[in-house]
């Protein structure tokens, strides 16, 4: 038996329907003979170009073992499945287990996400870090004194900024 990567891209309408989907062809691949090493569920994605008029679409990937016959009609079912937009079947040398780069970057973008939901609902609700929000004068004025601009003669001019703070400072 031969080691197959086989990626799908389903309709985004169909998303509820992944679960089952992946399930029948678990079932029909075990009931063969065959074997599934590996699948994921990649989420909804961005398309690189839209097909069928779709910009996104849910990504599959299934690692299996099994005969020609089965792979045969599992690529017949994806092709008149109208929930699949496009799939893609690789032969492997060797069984993949392991998790995916791309699960692996789902994972890690759930987990930075988790992280930055307390915070921002920190903000809406009105508390900031005083760290963040606060400025001191020294440092608002230090920066401001530092501006100057350029005029066409070549010479420079300070910022309006500095023109108010030193009329402040001869009254």
């Amino acid at each position: 038996m031969r080691h197959y990567e086989i990626v799908l891209l389903v309709h985004p309408d169909q998303s509820e329907q992944v679960p089952g989907m992946l399930e029948r062809y678990r079932s029909l691949v075990e009931e063969k003979g065959g074997k599934v090493h590996r699948s994921e569920d990649w989420g909804r994605l961005q398309l690189a170009y839209t097909i069928a008029k779709l910009h996104k679409a849910h990504y599959l990937m299934i690692n299996i073992e099994c005969d020609k016959e089965t792979l045969d009609e599992l690529e017949g079912i994806f092709r008149f499945n109208d929930a699949i937009l496009r799939h893609l079947t690789v032969r492997k040398d060797q069984a993949e287990t392991e998790p995916s780069v791309m699960l692996k970057r789902k994972e890690s973008k759930d987990e930075r996400e988790g992280k930055r939901t307390p915070r921002d609902s920190d903000e809406e609700s009105g508390d900031k870090d005083s760290d963040d929000s606060e400025k001191s004068d020294d440092e608002s004025s230090d920066s401001e004194e530092e501006v100057t601009e350029e005029t066409e003669g070549g010479a420079t001019e300070e910022s309006d900024s500095d023109d108010d703070e030193q009329q402040k400072a001869e009254a």
